[in-house]
């Protein structure tokens, strides 16, 4: 049976050199490598719909990447946003069986396993689009799923099959909350309460930074005016943000490793008594919440950042732990009151 009568394929794809490089890979899968993809996964037969989809075009990122959602989740009350559609293959970071294809989430990220995780979303990992053979088994055609590792992996229904979830994608201009998203995300660097974990930082370097909690905030301001919500990647400012962070933490915290300093190990009862990155800025404990942070992270960001820091000798082992040499933090100085100026 055909699939994709009468659809834009064309048009439906932006090649960015970013979709390019991340994953589109460099041509169609050939009957040997959709075999052994399909093994790869765990033995679920990829639609044929996919199939017809990637010999067209193998992966990539689409331009139209909204889909209309009956029941609300963690990303929109009435939508879910996808970032790109794996490929099948192994040469691209984000193809079926790249660096971050589908096993990853599950081996990793501990997603359940109720088949392939095709999709991924502007939230780094914290929600997912999957194929779910759970009722239809290994072979059968599987239905579309968001799963939400941030709602205890909630798996909500969005489309009756691949094409269906393909074909029903709209412009992200149907659904258009940018502006909103902005003026929220400025309310929330502005004027958000601090993670126990910093508002203990500022207090240890008030005499060398008497003003570290209005600075961290107007290196916030900064990035939701660059980008128009609050989250750090591989940019300029995002790094200046990992190093501020990090010497903050490093007032009154010994770093022995990146892992330890990431996440308190899993052994040890989440406690702000017990900091690490994520309680600092990322996440915040239930029963002590705070605003100011960016509500979820891509992991691999702050581990690029860590490894280039350390090779660049920004970062050294000391006796007291991973420290910031005296030359960065002049240069972490400097770049903050740069953004200050910037104002």
């Amino acid at each position: 049976m055909a699939h994709f009568e009468g659809f834009d394929m064309a048009g439906f794809w932006d090649d960015s050199a970013y979709a390019l490089g991340e994953y589109v890979e460099e041509t169609p899968p050939t009957p040997e490598l959709i075999a052994s993809v399909e093994e790869e996964l765990g033995g679920y037969r990829l639609p044929d719909s996919y199939l017809a989809l990637v010999t067209a075009h193998n992966g990539g990122v689409p331009d139209r990447d909204h889909f209309p959602m009956d029941e609300p989740t963690s990303w929109a009350d009435d939508h879910i946003a996808i970032t790109g559609i794996r490929g099948v293959g192994r040469t691209r970071p984000q193809s079926l069986c790249g660096t971050y294809g589908s096993r990853f989430w599950i081996d990793m990220w501990e997603y359940p396993d109720i088949g392939v995780y095709f999709a991924d979303t502007p939230s780094a990992g914290h929600d997912m689009l999957a194929l779910d053979y759970r009722a239809c088994g290994k072979h059968g055609e599987p239905t579309v799923v968001h799963v939400d590792q941030e709602g205890d992996f909630a798996i909500t229904p969005v489309a009756e099959n691949f094409e269906a979830f393909v074909t029903g994608l709209v412009d992200e201009s149907v659904f258009d909350t940018s502006e909103q998203d902005r003026v929220d995300a400025l309310a929330t660097v502005r004027d958000g309460g601090f993670s126990p974990v910093l508002s203990r930082a500022f207090h240890e370097v008030a005499d060398v930074l008497p003003d570290a909690d209005r600075r961290l905030r107007m290196l916030a301001e900064a990035i939701v005016h660059d980008k128009g919500f609050f989250a750090l990647h591989a940019d300029e400012r995002s790094t200046l943000m990992y190093d501020y962070l990090f010497w903050l933490f490093t007032s009154f915290n010994r770093v022995d490793s990146f892992d330890r300093y990431r996440k308190a190990p899993a052994e040890h009862e989440r406690s702000y008594a017990l900091p690490d990155y994520e309680l600092m800025i990322v996440f915040g404990l239930v029963a002590d919440p705070y605003d100011f942070g960016t509500g979820g992270y891509a992991p691999g960001f702050v581990e690029d950042w860590w490894n280039s820091r350390v090779a660049s000798g920004h970062i050294a082992a000391t006796a007291d732990g991973y420290r910031m040499t005296d030359a960065a933090v002049t240069a972490l100085f400097d770049g903050l009151a740069a953004v200050a100026d910037d104002r």
